[in-house]
């Protein structure tokens, strides 16, 4: 029998380090990586370009399903391409957070991006960061992270990120904006996002970023995942 192609996913709220940690586990490890946000965050950005109203589930996901996107990486950077423009930092505002989480709650948005994601699953393995990429898109994956953090120290970050970047943002209102995102999530009909069943849970508050690369690569270690660390 062929061995299966491994996945590490990791789950969590914004701002619990998913994204940095994923990168750097997949860099790590010399494998693919899927940042399945970007793919919500591409479709809500495609659909206001294209005066595409948000609430229209079914216009939204013929857009998901034909999404013109390409990630490629140039000098060691990965780019974000929608329909040949460059939007690597458009999509990570807080405002498109907002619309791709409105987005990510119609269910035919959904399954429409749901093959799209599967398909990033390649040899040599696949770190796979999301909100239901252990409980929905790969769930036979042998390793599956939680990230979390409190709501306080999310928003914290983020607010370091913005005033690293030349933003300004009121770190009251990033915390108002984080605390709604997380109710509009956990409450959603579809793929709410929870840790799947055999999910290990992390609390980042307390823990530097290659303290929990490190905790991971054990884990990798113990399932056996690690030949690349």
């Amino acid at each position: 029998m062929t061995k299966p192609i491994p996945v590490l996913t990791i789950d969590g709220p914004g701002g619990a380090g998913k994204g940095t940690i994923s990168s750097l586990v997949a860099e790590r490890l010399g494998w693919h990586l899927l940042d399945s946000g970007a793919l919500y965050r591409l479709t809500a950005t495609a659909a206001v370009k294209h005066g595409i109203a948000l609430d229209d589930e079914a216009a939204v996901a013929a857009l998901a399903e034909s999404l013109d996107v390409a990630f490629p990486i140039e000098n060691g950077k990965p780019r974000t391409l929608l329909e040949g423009d460059e939007v690597s930092q458009a999509i990570r505002t807080e405002q498109t957070g907002e619309l791709a989480s409105q987005v990510a709650a119609l269910p035919a948005v959904r399954a429409a991006l749901l093959q799209r994601q599967r398909d990033f699953q390649k040899a040599p393995g696949l770190v796979a960061d999301g909100r239901d990429m252990g409980t929905v898109v790969f769930v036979d994956a042998p390793l599956k992270i939680f990230l979390t953090a409190s709501a306080e120290e999310r928003a914290r970050r983020r607010h370091l990120q913005l005033q690293e970047a030349g933003m300004n943002a009121s770190l009251s209102s990033l915390l108002k904006e984080i605390q709604a995102r997380d109710a509009r999530d956990t409450q959603r009909s579809v793929a709410p996002l929870k840790p799947a069943d055999d999910a290990i849970t992390l609390d980042t508050t307390r823990l530097s970023i290659p303290e929990v690369v490190e905790r991971l690569a054990e884990l990798l270690a113990q399932k056996g995942l690690a030949s690349g660390t």
